[in-house]
């Protein structure tokens, strides 16, 4: 009789068999397996640190084999120097103290002499007595943590780099802001004292006032074209005696410190002259005599345009006689009371043609005028800044001749004091298109009483 057959078992049936829940049968993997397989690196040691056990792991990691390490090195020889140091005076105590220690870094030496950081968490064993036995400890491969942190490490440094540099320079910027504020505040303290000293010389070279004349009225007005610049206009009125005043107005070449040198030569010169010769042309001759002189022949000759004249009130009849002598200059305007507002006649120029230039020839030729001023007449002497003023956005125009009159005789009173405020606004009007200083003198005979 055939022996009876054994069924196969079922799934399950055998002890040493694993089947997933799958049903599909899975590899083993014993203890042992995984504990020298596993991902991390596992060894133990006895108490006095010899390594009794150490899994492939952690032996491929630092290049040794099971035989250089079990029973003959301590866990510490695996350190390197400054991990052995660290084990001796912190790690070990600790452990020692807590009976377990977890994530200590360190680095361990491998067998080419490299440096492994790690990360390494130990316990203790202990027998049924409680007392220790052996050290478990794990380790970590920290290699790209490190470098992680390294990294973070380099870039902490280098934005702290950066920030110190940029710190730096904003210390050198607000070091240059100081500088450059303290520089400019010398530069406008010394534009300023600059600035007092030109107008204190300026002035010296005007009349502080104008002297009150019997039966005449006067005024006038200098435009300060750049208050950084020494110009070279000129005007006075004084006394001749005999109920006779002279007058002059003029303008020398040239801007700064060398035309007010020749503009005080002018003034004392022509001072001089009228009181030696009160004849405008003799006082124009003397003063040309002196400046070609002293300047006609020189590389850098200087010379001026310049009106000089007499006035003569007479009170009795109301009339006022100006004789006057010019040197390229821009004529006198004639300002009438008794003709209408902007009509014919009303502003007017006395003209004297053929004057030169005063000093730029060795025997210059002047012309003389004359000019019988009514009651409410005024005679307006002026200098070229106001006439070559440009009045245009591309400043190629200028305000001329025939601006002038026109303006004059618009104005409803011919009055000296009136006449002088008058132009004055129209040279502020005119602003930065008056890039020459004028110099403005009227004399007027009083209007009488109607």
């Amino acid at each position: 009789m055939a022996p009876a057959r054994t069924p196969d078992p079922a799934p399950g049936d055998d002890p040493g068999e694993r089947v997933p829940p799958s049903g599909v049968p899975g590899p083993e993997d014993s203890a042992e397996e995984l504990y020298d397989a596993a991902p991390c690196g596992f060894l133990s040691t006895a108490m006095d640190g010899t390594v009794t056990k150490v899994n492939a792991t952690l032996l491929d990691w630092l290049g040794l084999r099971r035989r250089e390490v079990v029973g003959r090195m301590r866990f510490a020889d695996l350190l390197t120097v400054g991990g052995k140091l660290y084990h001796e005076t912190h790690f070990a105590p600790l452990l020692s103290l807590r009976g377990e220690i977890g994530g200590i870094a360190l680095q361990m030496r491998t067998a080419t002499g490299g440096r492994l950081p790690v990360l390494v968490s130990a316990a203790v064993k202990k027998d049924a007595d409680g007392e220790p036995v052996l050290i478990r400890t794990t380790v970590f491969d920290a290699s790209e943590r490190r470098a992680y942190e390294e990294e973070l490490l380099r870039r902490r440094r280098a934005a702290d780099e950066a920030r110190e540099l940029a710190e730096a320079a904003r210390r050198e910027a607000e070091a240059a802001r100081r500088e450059a504020e303290a520089a400019r505040s010398r530069s406008e303290a010394d534009r300023a004292r600059l600035t007092d000293a030109l107008a204190v010389l300026q002035q010296a070279l005007l009349p502080a006032e104008l002297p009150t004349v019997p039966g005449l009225d006067v005024a006038s007005y200098y435009y300060t074209a750049s208050p950084d610049r020494l110009g070279g206009d000129f005007y006075d009125l004084f006394a001749l005696g005999a109920g006779r005043w002279a007058f002059f107005l003029g303008d020398v070449s040239g801007k700064g410190p060398k035309a007010a040198a020749v503009t005080s030569l002018t003034r004392y010169t022509l001072r001089a002259a009228v009181f030696h010769d009160s004849d405008p042309v003799s006082a124009l001759a003397t003063l040309n005599a002196v400046l070609y002189d002293r300047y006609g022949l020189k590389a850098d000759p200087r010379h001026c345009t310049a009106v000089v004249g007499v006035v003569e009130p007479d009170d009795d009849r109301g009339r006022t006689t100006v004789r006057l002598a010019s040197g390229g200059h821009p004529p006198a305007l004639v300002l009438r009371a008794g003709a209408p507002v902007d009509g014919p006649g009303r502003a007017d120029y006395l003209t004297t043609p053929g004057g030169m230039l005063v000093g730029a020839l060795p025997d210059a030729v002047f012309t003389p005028a004359t000019a019988v001023l009514y009651p409410g007449d005024t005679l307006l002497l002026y200098t070229d800044g106001l006439t070559e003023a440009r009045t245009d956005p591309e400043r190629t125009t200028l305000y001329g001749d025939e601006r002038l009159r026109d303006f004059a005789a618009r104005q409803a009173s011919t009055a000296p004091g009136d006449v002088i405020a008058a132009v004055a606004a129209l040279l502020e009007k005119l602003g930065d298109g008056v890039d020459d200083d004028t110099a403005l003198l009227a004399l007027g005979a009083p209007s009488r009483p109607g």
